[in-house]
């Protein structure tokens, strides 16, 4: 497969229900795509800016005091002590890892790429790219053999599933019995909400409890896009396996993929700043107590959702009908047909719009409901 035989993108198809929503009179409410509205904290813009004097070429394997912050933000907030620079490695956002990764490890045609049930199309995409078979399958006694590289995302986009310390640990030890890379995505693990996850970390992939001491064919992919309005600075990275990162360091520097120095600076600010990561969780999470209770109120059951930046509702009919019913309303979902053939009556509401927008929406809500 070629880029020239990619589909259009998917979120064309949702233009005609945006224009209706677009036409209500106070206005859309788009709840679509999760994309930060928020402003990117003041300590990284600062960091930013003293950084802007970037005359020579960055470093692809990331500067020293970035290295070691995303070495001690994994020590701190997700319980991953003992790794070292060498465990880790900042990339272009993490959708470009998730696309790039078959490629950078050398996967093609009869290599199998294990992903989500519920998934992001990134997943399958980039298996595609590289002529091997996408497999949609969340339980790991059902990843076949020619297995090459599993997807877990935890917490999930779209159903914001979490995945306990045991079922990563199940899924380890089934990717090690098929000599596949494991690689988890975990760029929401900072918004936990429903018990256990709402006073604990949400478990990551290199959890002692999961791997013990040995990391080798296991990699987690981290994003400051959702925990710190960083969308537009595309800061993310990995961490894992360091004969996997050395391996993926010098693809990327033969590929010239590298983060600009002002964005490596900035990280550095955002991952040692605790305050700020808070902060927006609870705008997130104030958000959704106000939108989570009037989607109930209007007919939809909320599933899974314990995790992350969006709920996954339905209310038992084609996602198209319910978007066609909120676009009615001036509100705008993403379908969940979007996120594979298996969820056709779900769609996905972002928290990701102002207080002012979410309370628009809870309003209209009513009106649906009643």
């Amino acid at each position: 497969m070629s880029v020239a035989d990619l589909a259009d993108y998917p979120w064309d198809a949702v233009a005609p229900y945006a224009e209706t929503a677009r036409r209500h009179p106070d206005g859309i409410v788009d709840l679509s795509i999760g994309s930060p509205v928020d402003r990117t904290p003041a300590v990284v813009e600062a960091a930013l800016a003293a950084a802007t004097d970037a005359h020579a070429y960055p470093q692809t394997v990331g500067t020293p005091p970035l290295r070691e912050a995303i070495v001690d933000w994994y020590a701190r907030r997700r319980g991953v002590a003992g790794l070292t620079p060498s465990h880790v490695l900042p990339t272009v956002g993490s959708k470009e890892l998730v696309a790039l990764l078959p490629l950078l490890l050398g996967l093609g045609a009869g290599d199998t790429v294990v992903h989500p049930v519920a998934a992001y199309p990134t997943y399958e995409v980039g298996a595609r790219l590289v002529g091997a078979t996408a497999v949609a399958a969340d339980d790991p006694a059902s990843w076949p053999e020619g297995t090459k590289l599993v997807w877990i995302n935890s917490p999930g986009n779209p159903d914001g599933r979490v995945w306990s310390v045991e079922e990563l640990r199940r899924a380890r030890e089934r990717a090690r019995e098929l000599g596949a890379v494991l690689a988890s995505d975990e760029c929401y693990a900072e918004l936990g909400w429903d018990a256990p996850w709402a006073d604990a970390p949400v478990p990551s992939v290199l959890d002692p409890a999961v791997v013990a001491a040995d990391l080798s064919g296991v990699l987690s992919v981290y994003s400051l896009s959702k925990q710190s309005n960083l969308a537009g600075y595309r800061a993310a990275f990995l961490a894992g396996d360091p004969a996997l990162v050395a391996r993926l360091l010098t693809a990327r520097k033969h590929l010239g993929l590298m983060l600009p120095a002002p964005v490596q600076a900035a990280m550095v600010a955002a991952l040692t700043d605790d305050a700020h990561v808070a902060a927006q969780k609870a705008r997130y999470g104030a958000r959704r107590q106000v939108l989570k209770p009037a989607v109930e109120a209007a007919g939809f059951r909320v599933d899974r959702s314990e995790a992350g930046l969006y709920l996954w509702v339905t209310r038992g009919e084609d996602a198209w009908d319910s978007m066609a019913a909120l676009a009615e309303l001036g509100i705008l979902a993403g379908p969940g047909h979007f996120y594979g053939p298996h969820h056709p009556q779900h769609i996905r509401l972002s928290l990701t719009a102002s207080d002012e927008r979410i309370t628009a929406a809870a309003g209209r809500l009513a009106t649906l409901g009643s």
